[in-house]
């Protein structure tokens, strides 16, 4: 059966609104925002692999004091690790009017001021998504990082962050 005028439109909104809560979450990683990092999952019960460095999570909560505590270190007064993450080319499903999955390709760059290096990677995210609260929310979120590059800053290399 050919979907209705409002249904196509219902299906279009929810994957607008899981875009905006995919870029919330991004900007929430690299604004140091751990409580935009937490609210872009549901409450209680979210699975969450990022991968063999920073592990796996049966809930929200606990991956979100290992972000706290990596992306808040601090080493005479600056940010010891600068991320920025862009988010490319969404694939979203929508299964029902209550729950999505998404596979997204990350451009992750990272500076690490305590060992002088910059990582480029290329990583994908495979997420699930509910609605909550009326709200859609990331319910399950596993990343595999398909290559990284390093390289350490180059002698002298100034850099200049905002963010404290």
């Amino acid at each position: 059966m050919t979907p209705t005028l409002e249904q196509r439109i219902a299906r279009l909104e929810a994957i607008e609104a899981i875009k905006v809560l995919k870029h919330r979450y991004l900007r929430a990683c690299d604004h140091k925002d751990p409580e935009g990092f937490r609210a872009a999952f549901v409450a209680r019960g979210a699975v969450v692999d990022y991968g063999p460095k920073i592990g796996r999570f049966e809930d929200a909560d606990g991956v979100t004091e290992v972000y706290r505590r990596m992306a808040l270190q601090r080493r005479e007064g600056a940010y010891v690790v600068l991320d920025m993450h862009h988010g490319l080319h969404p694939d979203i499903e929508v299964l029902s009017g209550t729950e999505a999955r998404g596979r997204w390709t990350l451009r992750f760059r990272q500076v690490t001021l305590a060992d002088r290096m910059e990582r480029v990677s290329t990583i994908e995210y495979d997420d699930r998504y509910v609605v909550e609260d009326g709200a859609w929310r990331i319910s399950s979120c596993h990343v595999r990082t398909l290559w990284t590059l390093a390289t350490p800053l180059a002698e002298g290399a100034d850099i200049t962050e905002t963010l404290s």
